[in-house]
């Protein structure tokens, strides 16, 4: 039997940005494979309904509220991750921001919270995360990264740097602790049905502009994200680290 493969059974996932879009759709695929998760949201009602939902279904599923982006909100999670778990099997660094214009028009605290909570943030974690995931049967990270890091889509120059530089933290984790059996890969997507992306996607010149871009002529889904992250944290992917896979409907492969 092969199906010991394709399942995440005993598996225990911190997944940042659990309640909406992708890190949601992220959450439940980990549900439905049998892992056990921990959610983590700012909002303190988005993360109890959504907790209370999944534990009514009997599903395995706690929530933190704290704020990645800082110091003490990582403190706090690591410490909810050592009461519930103990330990910790997958890390999905979800968490991200966006803030859409000319790199002339960004101020500089604009420009550091995108720094703060799409990088330091997921540099952080992974490495309080260390600790936890180092030494078990084979852990995985999974950070969520952007097409926007590996070509230009017009606007968010700060934003684009941090997804460049996460998968360049990527590979320098991957191979920094292979020796401790743990994986560490990135999905990278281009425009996604998500709350971040919508008020944009609204626009109806924007939304054809994205399309014509795309090979697959569509705007995709989390759930099509979701997918390929638990993928790669399943025992079928254990010989997969060090890559950003884009999720992009062929966009990265389109030119003239």
């Amino acid at each position: 039997m092969r199906k010991h493969r394709w399942t995440l059974a005993g598996k225990k996932a911190l997944i940042t940005g659990g309640t909406k879009g992708i890190g949601l759709a992220i959450a439940q695929d980990f549900l439905f494979l049998d892992a056990d998760i921990m959610i983590v949201a700012r909002n303190t009602e988005d993360v109890n309904k959504r907790i209370e939902d999944w534990q009514s279904q009997g599903l395995k599923a706690h929530g933190v509220v704290a704020d990645v982006a800082t110091s003490n909100g990582r403190q706090v999670i690591f410490e909810e991750v050592k009461k519930a778990f103990g330990t910790l099997d997958i890390l999905v660094n979800n968490v991200g921001t966006n803030i859409r214009k000319k790199s002339l028009e960004y101020t500089e605290d604009e420009y550091k919270s995108i720094f703060e909570t799409n990088l330091t943030s997921v540099f952080e974690m992974c490495r309080l995360a260390y600790p936890f995931l180092k030494g078990r049967d084979d852990s995985s990270i999974v950070n969520i990264g952007s097409v926007a890091g590996e070509t230009s889509v017009h606007t968010g120059a700060p934003y684009a740097m941090t997804k460049a530089a996460l998968a360049q933290l990527t590979r320098y984790l991957a191979v920094e602790w292979a020796s401790d059996r743990i994986r560490v890969n990135t999905v990278a997507p281009w425009f996604i049905h998500t709350p971040l992306t919508e008020p944009y996607l609204s626009n109806p010149d924007v939304s054809a502009s994205v399309i014509s871009r795309t090979p697959s002529q569509r705007i995709g889904e989390p759930e099509e994200v979701s997918g390929i992250v638990a993928f790669l944290c399943m025992p079928a992917a254990t010989h997969i680290t060090g890559q950003s896979i884009a999720v992009d409907g062929g966009f990265l492969s389109f030119g003239f």
